[in-house]
């Protein structure tokens, strides 16, 4: 391990440890503060777009579902609305 005494082991042990920390990839990566700001930032574009996606499917098929019922008289009338909307714009 090291050329430190045996009662010093626990601290030879952490000695090692911060070594293994410090050759992580993620910080040997992102060594500079250039490289850590342009990771976040594709981090959050992608985290964005993620959101915007999984929300327009969601709300498309909800809407696509409560089209079909008409005994609720308001929730079926604007799910219609909205599903026409949806074909209108897809033309």
């Amino acid at each position: 391990m090291s050329d430190l005494p045996q009662e010093n082991a626990p601290l030879a042990e952490l000695l090692e440890e911060v070594k293994r920390l410090n050759n992580h990839s993620y910080l040997v990566n992102n060594a500079t503060i250039v490289r850590m700001i342009f990771y976040q930032i594709l981090r959050g574009l992608a985290f964005g777009l993620g959101s915007v996606m999984g929300a327009t499917i969601l709300v498309s098929v909800v809407a696509y579902f409560l089209s079909g019922m008409d005994f609720i008289p308001v929730l079926g009338e604007w799910a219609t609305q909205i599903a026409e909307e949806i074909k209108v714009n897809k033309q």
